[in-house]
């Protein structure tokens, strides 16, 4: 299923597009539920996950949402 959205990190916008599933995959983040995964802020990808990473997060916010987004769907 596809999920869209937004969430607020340390006062910064990060909007996100996810495929998750109802189990785990090899192909997931960390063998879970989220297959593919893109965050953007400013209009710029700041990490994209496609069955693996094409852009890991590239700072310390990136895996702030990152890590909150696992929690809630992975």
């Amino acid at each position: 299923m596809w999920r869209e959205g937004k969430i607020e990190v340390e006062n910064k916008t990060i909007y996100y597009w996810i495929k998750s599933f109802d189990l785990g995959s090899p192909y997931g983040i960390d063998e879970g539920r989220i297959s593919k995964l893109m965050l953007k802020r400013d209009g710029q990808i700041i990490a994209n996950f496609d069955r693996g990473w094409d852009i890991e997060p590239i700072d310390a916010n990136a895996q702030a949402a990152l890590e909150a987004l696992m929690k809630k769907y992975n």
